[in-house]
This record gives structure tokens, sequence and C-alpha cells, in this order.
């Protein structure tokens, strides 16, 4: 029987499309705009789509205006700084490595999530849901695995720092479900999409004051890119939102893991947009996602 409750599901799955083209988007303006330009355009452009998403979700719910309470400040500003850091990390990433491979990095953050969640939210897993965490993990790492010295691990710098970007990301997962978890009173919709506003408005505020400070001809630069830059805001802004969405409605370790799938469409955008040819190891990567999300998703 269909419940409110398993729409995490295809809500996760279009975060996760959308979060692939805001991706690709990014990856391409690296070059022009720098790594920390190129991060505050999915928070400079993608504040505004927010505001418009929480008053078109007001419309159509009629909840009040939340107001949260004291403990959804602390959670907030986790999940929205951890956020910055993540998207720089894995920005850095994808300059020095392949589009899927450094995608297959940040998806480590799934059993990552899971830890966290249980800790810090007390996120109840199965036994099921851990093996299929664990199977899914096992597939992106094998999807990574390049054999050969410089190609494979061995390449600490990039490897590092798509693991590092991939516990930043764990953490922001579980600092965004903690803020909207905390407030009560209204539609699942309604919290979500409030949580979204204001984790887009700390985080444009917090690093375009860094970039007026420290690099303020960027800021010209991302004016001067308006028009590639607001439809990334609007993709990171749209993936934003369902990612909010599955949030509210389960466990983050659950939604990170489903989201698994990315990686077969960072898979496509990478043949297709970057040229890049899928190896006899990614596919048996990829297989073993399927098979762990499969497991998840029965579970």
């Amino acid at each position: 029987m269909f419940s409110i409750a398993s729409l995490w599901i295809p809500f996760t799955i279009t975060a996760a499309m959308g979060q692939v083209a805001r991706n690709a988007m990014q990856r391409q303006l690296t070059g022009p705009l720098g790594t920390w330009g190129a991060t505050n355009i999915r928070f400079l452009f993608g504040f505004p789509f927010s505001i418009l998403f929480f008053a078109a979700v007001l419309a159509l719910t009629g909840d009040p205006l939340p107001w949260p309470t004291p403990a959804f400040w602390p959670w907030l500003m986790l999940g929205a700084l951890c956020q910055i850091i993540a998207t720089g990390l894995m920005l850095l990433a994808m300059n020095e490595r392949s589009f899927v491979v450094t995608t297959a990095y940040i998806k480590t953050e799934a059993i990552q999530t899971a830890i966290f969640g249980f800790v810090f939210l007390g996120d109840h897993l199965t036994v099921l849901k851990v093996i299929a965490i664990l199977i899914a993990t096992i597939g992106v790492v094998i999807t990574a695995l390049r054999p050969g010295g410089t190609k494979g691990f061995a390449d600490v710098r990039p490897t590092v720092t798509g693991l590092f970007a991939a516990a930043a990301f764990a953490l922001s997962a579980n600092g965004f479900r903690g803020a909207i978890i905390t407030i009560q009173g209204i539609s699942f919709v309604t919290a979500a999409t409030y949580t979204l506003v204001f984790g887009l408005f700390v985080q444009t505020l917090v690093l375009t004051i860094y970039l007026l400070a420290r690099a303020p001809g960027v800021l010209k630069a991302i004016l001067g890119l308006w028009k590639p830059s607001l439809l990334a805001g609007f993709m990171g802004a749209f993936a934003s939102q369902f990612w909010f969405l599955a949030f509210a409605l389960t466990a983050a370790a659950n939604v990170r893991t489903l989201a698994l799938v990315e990686v077969l469409f960072a898979q496509g955008v990478a043949y297709y947009s970057f040229k890049q040819p899928l190896s006899g190891r990614e596919l048996a990567g990829i297989v073993l996602i399927v098979i762990g999300v499969a497991l998840l998703v029965a579970a």
C-alpha cells in the first residue's frame, strides 16, 4: 500500500538526477571562476529560487510561517557550513580526476552518513540496511579503483580530497535532517523548504563575504557569467529541495545510500559530455551499487 513515508524514494532519485546536472555545470565553471567561485554559484543563484519554492509551498499547504526552536540553528549551521566545505573539496577533486571517479569517491559518504546519523540523531538501521549500505559502498570503491600507480588510489591528493568531501557531505546531510525534524506543527514539505531557505541564506552570506574579502574579482566574474550561473543555481536549489524532502521522511543514511544511483547518472554525463568511456571495473562496481540500492529499497 502506498504511504507518504515511501515518497523519500522518488524524492531521492529526482534529487540525484538534479545534482549530477548541477555538478556538471559547476565543473565547467570552475575554470573561469575558480573553485570557490563555482561553489558560490549553487548558493548565490540558488537562494532566490528557494524563496520562490517556499512561497509556493506555503500557498499550497496553507501552513503558518514556521517558528523553529533554538535547537534548529546549531543543526542548520552544521549542515550549511559542512556543505560549503564539501562542495569546494568536491570541485577540487574533479579538477584532478575523472568526473565519474570523483563522484564515486564522494559516494563513500553513505557509510559515514549512517555512522554520524546513529551517533548524533539516533537513527535506527536494520541489519539488512547495513548490509545494503556496505555492498553499495564497496561498489563505489571498486568503481573508483584504477589499476596502476598514479591512476589509482596511490594518487593520494585527489583521493583524500574526495574522501574528506564525502565526510563533510555526510555531516551536512545529518545536520540538515537534524534541523528539519526540530520543526513541529507543520507539514514535512514546509519544514524541509523552510530549512532549505535558511540553509542557502547562511551559505550565500558566508561564501560571499569570504570572496569579497579574499577575491572580489571572482564575484564580478560570477555576475559576468550570470546566464550559466543562473541555470546551475536553479538546478542546485531544485536538487536540494528534493534532498530535504527526503531527509524529512527518513534517515539520512537511507537517502544517501539510494543516492548512489547518482554514479549511474554521472556515468551517462561523463560518456556523452566528457567522452569518458566505461571500463569493466566500473561496470562491476556499478552492478554492486545496483544490488545494494535494491536491497535498501527492499528493506
